[in-house]
């Protein structure tokens, strides 16, 4: 870690005057790389700590072991990459169509239901290259004659306490249902860090204003927000149609209706996301028509197809088998239909065990219905 006579060094090579001026322009060349907002915040991530550690402590996290396995790097920044002093964070907005009809597709059971940020390109890898090229233009632009500065561009992709980091950077607050929200902005975007040990002057942090909306605790189809900031992973349909890489829960697969990757719920039903704005970002338009697929359409992929189509797309990170186990459920919930029992019927000899136990369980909710 940089100590203080290194951070003063860099202090006197950039006068104050100077370090602000590069913080507006790193702003604005973040705009200019298509970010819709840019913050700066310190590496203090003391409150957001103890809140992660009261999570880990109630087994919110199911079985993503990763939430605990890198100790204190996840609220250190300076832990996890040497020398951070500082943390850019960036938003980049990605809804792609209206939430009426992302409400009509929730509505209609016959409907595979898709995630809104899947839909697209998967985000990772291109906003980690914007922020390497705004980390090019900083280091470009500070000509230091010393070591070069030290920066790193995170997406999503290590322990950071992404949503925490951008609150502290103002870019929003976290919400009641634990994403961040925007006032102009509502909900749907991405967020990205680009870590660095220049002492720029930090943005002023958010104040929230979900007031006493409970709208996203009502509306959640599992009730995993088990309170106010409070999400079991456990209950959330996003974890199991996505992390979870076992058996659904018995008990949860009525609630989860056709919702076969992930589940956008509570942000469709956020009253701050009327001020969402439809991406601009043609990347983030749906490929493959999968914000329109029908659930008997994607449930005949074979495993090869399923890779054509989900070609660079974030989806491809649950494979084909817990692809089968979703839309299993999804068409359990399905209403009672011949077509639905054949295609089941047809499945039951699939290889995997996984999927043979899913597709019984929604023959049987099937078979219920007649």
């Amino acid at each position: 870690m940089l100590n203080q006579e290194q951070e003063l060094d860099l202090s006197s090579r950039l006068t104050s005057s100077e370090l602000a001026d590069l913080a507006l322009q790193i702003k604005q060349w973040g705009l200019e790389l298509g970010f819709q907002q840019v913050g700066i915040t310190d590496t203090d991530l003391s409150v957001a700590e103890s809140h992660l550690q009261n999570w880990l402590l109630q087994d919110f996290h199911g079985n993503m072991d990763y939430m605990q396995r890198h100790g204190l790097k996840r609220s250190h920044p300076e832990l996890l990459h040497e020398g951070t002093l500082r943390v850019i964070s960036v938003r980049m907005d990605y809804q792609s169509d209206t939430r009426t009809a992302m409400q009509q597709g929730l509505d209609d059971p016959t409907s595979a239901y898709i995630s809104r940020y899947a839909l697209g390109r998967d985000y990772h890898k291109m906003m980690r290259n914007r922020l390497q090229k705004l980390a090019d233009k900083i280091q470009a632009e500070c000509k230091l004659d010393a070591e070069p500065l030290r920066m790193r561009a995170f997406v999503d992709s290590a322990p950071v306490l992404e949503k925490a980091l951008a609150e502290k950077a103002g870019l929003g607050w976290i919400g009641k249902h634990s994403n961040l929200i925007n006032r102009k902005a509502g909900s749907w975007f991405f967020l990205g860090e680009l870590f660095t040990d220049l002492p720029l002057p930090i943005d002023e942090q958010t104040t929230a204003h979900c007031g006493g909306c409970t709208a996203c605790l009502s509306i959640c189809p599992t009730q995993a927000i088990v309170g106010p900031y409070q999400v079991d992973a456990r209950r959330c349909v996003s974890y199991l149609t996505i992390e979870l890489q076992g058996s659904i829960p018995v008990d949860l697969r009525a609630l989860i209706g056709n919702r076969i990757y992930g589940c956008d719920d509570c942000q469709i039903i956020c009253p701050w996301n009327r001020f969402a704005k439809i991406t601009a970002e043609q990347d983030f338009n749906p490929r493959q028509q999968l914000n329109s697929q029908q659930l008997l359409a994607v449930f005949a992929w074979s495993e090869a197809l399923f890779l054509v189509k989900t070609e660079g797309s974030a989806i491809r990170r649950i494979g084909h088998e817990r692809w089968l186990r979703n839309i299993a459920v999804a068409l359990g919930n399905a209403p009672k239909s011949d077509t639905i029992i054949e295609a089941l019927t047809d499945k039951l000899s699939h290889p995997s065990e996984l999927v043979q136990e899913h597709v019984q369980w929604a023959l049987e909710q099937q078979y219920q219905k007649r």
